[in-house]
């Protein structure tokens, strides 16, 4: 094969690319960090016949680039337009996501796993995302009619209509799982700040209700760009809260609970302790890759971008500030906390003041973060329900009935999950078990291969020593999926029956307080 100029035809429009190892320094760069030099490869699927227009005779109709830009005119004169995200909303979207009240669980993750195996599988976890997050970002620039995950699953597993309905189901699990999640703590937040009150009738269960009401509330606005409004309000005040925790463990001497005569003094091991067992550690593995893994929300947020190719600017400024926050923040808190005094959330090991002070800050996240995950449910129904319908883009009593009823149904559901799994660290290993498994490992390796095979049969060739080391690596990214899907999940499940049976919860539906 030579290394001269190619000119795909393959349902793609005429991209053009490059045999060999021809490519320029700026393409390879533009493909890490994206950027206006980012090459858009072939389809791995043929155009829809609802996207198929009488081609020019250029041939150019079909195109990535072509059917972006009609996307972008039937919005024009629209009263609610979905492609307006500039890179910084959309960086505004993943900083709202990552930078979470998940980050509260690094220092119970890091008693179990030991400090330094902990912040090397932290900076391990972010690397493994960023990269099948670029993977699935390219699959996207490739296919610019996918709107959510569940596109991309059937397109990944050969059009199968079984995989569509499979993706659909986990996406939606997921997405209600961590609705729940928020629910949850919600409701521990409130206990938390009237632990001393005395409040008639079933006081969690209530609280429950009562924030899932005000989610369904603050999730009915339609469009990403509106809530990357208020996704940076949510990620400015989550960092405020994990720093006024992080400070509060080291200036208020010693952790909640503090027991130097039963406890002993805190214990910070570098390495995990002895009586560590394979579920503890599993369940911290899990908690940490669930803190990262967000790849299932990636699809909607690229499809509400104005320009897709400035995508990873947003995935590379969220990955580092990632590291930075979930390093020191996990660190230091276990610094001070030890194994015997640490708790997920962690501010259960800060003092009373200073955890409700700091757990407070928190309140934007609580309830932004589940809304985020329910307009995204809410569009995967909502976009195929009234596709090519006015209620898609304009202001009718039928869109905004329907709209409001989908997220309704979404926050029910997520009420009932708070109540059956209500503990925060299993309900964490659960979700990433289940889900994270294939949004964050298996699906990315698979579009690997897929576009990989597309690139080659139009004559696009990596150098041999790299196209053999990213298979390995794709390899190696499937197989980790599986062990999550597998053992991940065994250890989610027991980890929920040893919590039962040590009575650490109240039990489903419980009127006792969960509070911190």
């Amino acid at each position: 094969m030579s290394a001269e100029k190619k000119v795909s035809n393959t349902g793609s429009g005429r991209d053009l690319e490059f045999a060999g190892t021809t490519m320029t320094t700026s393409t390879r760069l533009a493909s890490m960090f994206g950027g206006k030099a980012v090459t858009v490869g072939p389809r791995i699927a043929p155009v829809p016949d609802w996207l198929k227009v009488e081609e020019s005779s250029d041939g150019d109709e079909h195109s990535s680039e072509a059917i972006l830009n009609r996307q972008l005119a039937s919005e024009e004169d629209a009263s609610i337009q979905y492609r307006t995200c500039s890179w910084q909303k959309t960086a505004a979207l993943l900083f709202s996501e990552y930078i979470c009240l998940a980050i509260m669980s690094f220092p119970w993750s890091y008693s179990f796993l030991g400090l330094v195996p902990g912040l090397i599988l932290t900076i391990v976890i972010a690397a493994v995302v960023l990269y099948t997050s670029l993977i699935m970002w390219e699959f996207c620039l490739r296919h610019p009619e996918v709107r959510d995950v569940c596109d991309l699953g059937q397109m990944l597993f050969w059009g199968k209509e079984w995989a569509w309905w499979g993706t659909a189901l986990m996406f939606v699990l997921n997405n209600t799982f961590i609705q729940g999640l928020h629910v949850l703590v919600g409701a521990e937040y409130i206990n938390t700040m009237t632990e001393t009150d005395k409040i008639g009738g079933c006081r969690t269960v209530e609280f429950s209700v009562a924030i899932t009401v005000i989610c369904w509330l603050a999730s009915l606005p339609r469009t990403f760009s509106m809530m990357s409004k208020l996704g940076t309000a949510s990620a400015l005040f989550t960092f405020i809260s994990v720093l006024l925790a992080t400070i509060f463990a080291g200036i208020q001497g010693t952790p909640a609970g503090y027991a130097p005569l039963t406890k002993g003094e805190p214990i910070v091991t570098a390495i995990p302790v002895h009586s560590t067992t394979f579920v503890q550690g599993m369940a911290a593995f899990l908690n940490i890759s669930y803190t990262f893994i967000g790849q299932i929300t990636l699809p909607s947020f690229i499809a509400e971008m104005r320009d897709p190719r400035e995508f990873p600017k947003s995935l590379w400024a969220c990955t580092i500030a990632e590291i930075l926050v979930f390093c020191v923040v996990g660190g230091v808190i276990y610094a001070y906390t030890g194994n015997q005094y640490v708790t997920a959330p962690a501010f259960g090991s800060l003092h009373d003041l200073y955890k409700k002070v700091s757990f407070s800050f928190m309140i934007p996240t609580i309830i932004f973060l589940g809304c985020l995950y329910a307009s995204v449910t809410a569009r995967f129904v909502f976009f195929r329900w009234f596709k090519g319908s006015r209620h898609l883009n304009d202001h009718t009593v039928v869109g905004w009935g329907s709209w409001a009823g989908i997220l309704l149904v979404t926050w029910i559901l997520a009420f009932i999950i708070s109540q059956v799994i209500p503990f925060f660290s299993s309900l964490l290993s659960v979700m990433s078990s289940l889900f994270d498994s294939w949004f964050g490992f298996i699906f990315w390796g698979v579009a690997y291969f897929r576009m990989r095979g597309a690139d080659r049969k139009v004559g696009r060739y990596r150098s041999p020593t790299f196209d053999w080391l990213s298979m390995a690596l794709n390899v190696v990214i499937i197989l980790t999926g599986i062990f999550f899907l597998t053992v991940g999940t065994y250890a989610s499940v027991q980890g929920i029956m040893d919590s039962f049976a040590a009575g650490e919860v109240g039990g489903v539906f419980s009127c006792k307080s969960n509070g911190l």
